[in-house]
């Protein structure tokens, strides 16, 4: 029988919390037998949404936690203060190994800081990065990182690649996945001091596949299925590509809504790009974890709703099953 898989989940963080955190997390149970959620938050809140669905019982369980951390708020105070968060629960709950993982909603650096503090990296991972899979053309690339270090040293940029590879092969299942460092030229000598002195460590290393440059505008041409590069750039590259997806469906919206003839065209084609642009929208694939950490962490978008909600929890399924943290530690912190 296959082994259960234990995710604690932040019901109280993000815009849309508790009711579309508490939603994903039935479908998450109701989608598949092997998931358990530890709903942590304020018990009474959380009772009372799941009041509104049919799940099983034994799938579901509360851990109160009377405080929350917002996301306004210093978050190394917030970590040490509010031990009672949801947040710094469901953390514990991944450090002494009664789950798996944890899924949140909330506080980005609230998140990052107890990934850290308290779960704690795996020895010989120098910085966690957080790594969302981004749509493209082709399928997805994973963008590392977007988010945890804005300030990377040229042997964490190598370490990313290495971790990102892990994950997209055993995870998402590209085979031999292709490795760019993120740039404004192709030419090795391009870039600022960080990209090319890691150039020729990404370039030297064996275990990856290394193809080199990749600039912004080939991101969403699948230049690349690795994406490595330090939090500041990879940040906005993610933010860039999310506002330009949403820009051009209400442009697109808008122009098919403009005539009488445009209204029919629209009819026809309704179908097709709904199913299009649905492999686009970046919820699809859940949430960024945080890689090179003790357990899994993920971080999803604060506006979250319940699909993201649900896809992130089930995301935690392949990341146990492939076994990504004893890979990381037999092909990155090892073979260093």
């Amino acid at each position: 029988m296959a082994e259960m898989v234990n995710v604690a989940v932040d019901a109280m963080g993000g815009d849309n919390a508790p009711v579309e955190v508490v939603k994903g997390a039935v479908d998450a149970v109701n989608a598949n037998k092997r998931v358990k959620v530890f709903l942590a938050g304020k018990e009474s809140v959380i009772k009372e949404e799941l009041k509104k669905y049919t799940y099983h019982a034994e799938q579901v369980e509360i851990v109160p936690a009377e405080e929350v951390i917002e996301t306004g708020e210093p978050p190394v105070m917030a970590i040490r203060k509010k031990k009672d968060s949801s947040i710094v629960k469901s953390m514990y709950l991944v450090k002494e190994g009664t789950c798996d993982a944890f899924v949140s909603a909330g506080s980005t650096g609230a998140v990052l800081v107890g990934g850290q503090v308290i779960v704690g990296r795996i020895k010989g991972v120098e910085r966690p990065p957080l790594a969302p899979v981004i749509p493209n053309i082709k399928g997805v690339s994973l963008l590392l990182d977007c988010g945890a270090n804005v300030d990377a040293k040229p042997s964490q940029l190598l370490q990313f690649a290495k971790m990102g590879s892990v994950y997209m092969e055993s995870v998402i299942g590209v085979r031999n996945p292709r490795v760019g460092l993120v740039n404004i030229g192709v030419e090795e000598e391009k870039g600022n001091a960080l990209t090319r002195e890691a150039y020729p460590l990404l370039r030297n290393c064996p275990e990856i596949n290394f193809i080199g440059n990749v600039e912004a505008r080939d991101i969403p041409y699948g230049g690349a299925d690795v994406l490595v590069c330090e939090a500041f750039v990879g940040n906005v590259v993610l933010k860039m590509l999310e506002g330009v997806s949403g820009a051009l469906v209400e442009k697109i919206k808008g122009g098919m809504m403009s005539t009488t003839r445009s209204k029919i065209g629209a009819l026809l084609v309704k179908p097709a790009l709904k199913k299009t642009l649905k492999g686009f929208s970046t919820e699809e694939y859940g949430g960024a974890p945080l890689l090179g950490l003790n357990g899994l962490v993920v971080k999803t978008h604060g506006s979250s709703r319940a699909n993201e909600i649900r896809n992130s929890i089930l995301q935690c399924i392949a990341f146990k099953e492939q076994k990504i943290n004893q890979k990381i530690k037999e092909k990155v912190v090892l073979e260093n």
